[in-house]
């Protein structure tokens, strides 16, 4: 048996999948749930992903039944993580992307999907991996 690839996907893939429905974090998106990886959240990320989406909905043409959708498709296809007892804190450059290390941390997470790689420089000590959305996909076999 094939083991799926656990993932934990950075908010700005989210925004960015509302902003092109034709790039690499809309295709990645579009493929939640279809047993290619395994999405884990958290309450903190889920709480992040519906602020962002509902202070930017306008200029991404989302009404806000179109925000609540998406964050109840999030929370139906992935795998939830309630609590979390541990912190590796301070560990990132940036302390608000710490939810997000131990939310990877505590799901055994095999990638972070990010555009913003940097703040996550140091990760792989815990066997993660951090990738873009079109390097993750590509990664797991899927064309782009």
């Amino acid at each position: 048996m094939v083991k799926r690839p656990k993932v934990v996907i950075d908010t700005n893939i989210v925004i960015s999948a509302q902003r092109s429905r034709q790039g690499a974090s809309a295709r990645l998106i579009s493929l939640i749930g279809t047993g290619l990886f395994e999405v884990h959240i958290s309450i903190p990320l889920i709480l992040e992903y519906e602020e962002v989406l509902t202070r930017n909905r306008a200029t991404l043409g989302l009404s806000q039944d179109d925000v609540e959708d998406l964050v109840d498709a999030f929370c139906a296809l992935s795998k939830h993580h309630e609590r979390i007892h541990f912190r590796w804190r301070p560990f990132l450059p940036d302390q608000k992307d710490e939810f997000i290390l131990d939310l990877a941390v505590a799901a055994q997470s095999d990638y972070i999907i990010t555009y913003n790689q940097k703040d996550f420089a140091g990760v792989e000590q815990f066997g993660i991996k951090v990738s873009d959305p079109k390097t993750f996909l590509q990664a797991i076999g899927v064309i782009l």
